[in-house]
């Protein structure tokens, strides 16, 4: 059987409606109305990133190569698949989660690093942990993180690291030319579609993750039940994904009201109602300290 089981038809069928509705918007929408197409091109391009979260956790082959092969276009142009596969992988191994010498994915930074920052880029920092905060900076300092970290891997010779960036190249050249040639998008305004794809995605990841000793209880849990929580594949139930991480999105909003209190207990209560309240409370307010509070793992 070439699925994982029977019910993976829905996460296929969802992939299939992703590039679907990406190729008309590209290729019709944005000769038509392009101003609409561009707002269309948005949520499509945080949809897509979320399939490429389930296809990296076993979704829905039973074959990883073919799991990596339908969500490797990267239409999203920022990423490379395989870079976020390995590192969110790496993220759900480690113990340290939150970490930031541990956790690839951590927001914070070690007390070290930030006494030792200048006074304008902690502004930036302190910014970027309130939630309209995160969400103009936070794809820009995760890109640029990404860059550095890679640059480094590459310079010293990784080679995982330079084929996943190998094909990201060739891959992109060929989405950015269909763009080019082939839409009513200037590739600017593609980029920017982009950029604020990845925005949208800084929602769900603006506090899925808090310093706790704890390991349970730095999970959150989101009782969303609106357009967001379909668009991050019901990743706000963000702690019943790493108790079980192989488990379909389709599947965990029922796993969670089956077993409601035993997570909640789990993650010492840690979550939220809805989008709503974390808009409300968090807009314009910093949730947390930039720096690890925590006694951080240091690097070997």
């Amino acid at each position: 059987m070439i699925l994982r089981d029977n019910t993976e038809w829905r996460t296929l069928a969802l992939i299939a409606m992703c590039y679907g509705l990406w190729l008309i918007v590209l290729l019709w929408l944005s000769w038509s109305v392009p101003w609409l197409a561009g707002l269309l091109l948005i949520p499509l391009l945080t949809l897509h990133s979320s399939l490429q979260h389930e296809c990296l956790h076993g979704h829905p082959f039973t074959k990883r190569w073919l799991n990596d092969l339908i969500v490797a276009p990267p239409i999203g142009l920022l990423i490379p698949y395989l870079r976020f596969k390995d590192v969110h992988l790496q993220h759900h191994q480690n113990a340290s989660i939150c970490d930031p010498y541990d956790d690839p994915e951590s927001w914070y930074v070690s007390q070290d690093f930030w006494v030792r920052l200048p006074r304008m880029i902690k502004i930036v920092f302190q910014a970027n942990n309130t939630l309209v905060g995160r969400m103009v900076l936070g794809p820009a300092i995760s890109l640029v993180r990404l860059a550095i970290s890679d640059g480094r891997a590459i310079l010293a010779g990784d080679r995982r690291v330079q084929m996943a960036w190998v094909l990201h190249g060739v891959l992109g050249t060929g989405v950015l030319y269909l763009v080019a040639n082939w839409s009513g998008f200037g590739i600017i305004a593609y980029l920017v579609c982009c950029y604020c794809g990845m925005s949208v995605l800084m929602i769900r990841t603006y506090l899925e993750h808090q310093a706790e000793e704890s390991y349970g209880g730095r999970s959150v849990i989101i009782e969303d039940k609106g357009p967001l929580s379909l668009l991050f594949l019901n990743n706000n139930l963000h702690a019943v994904h790493h108790a079980y991480p192989a488990v379909a999105w389709h599947q965990l909003p029922s796993l969670y009201q089956r077993h409601r209190e035993r997570f909640i207990a789990m993650n010492k209560g840690y979550g939220f109602r809805s989008y709503g309240e974390i808009l409300r409370r968090f807009a314009f307010h910093r949730k947390e300290p930039v720096a690890y509070p925590l006694t951080p793992k240091k690097p070997q």
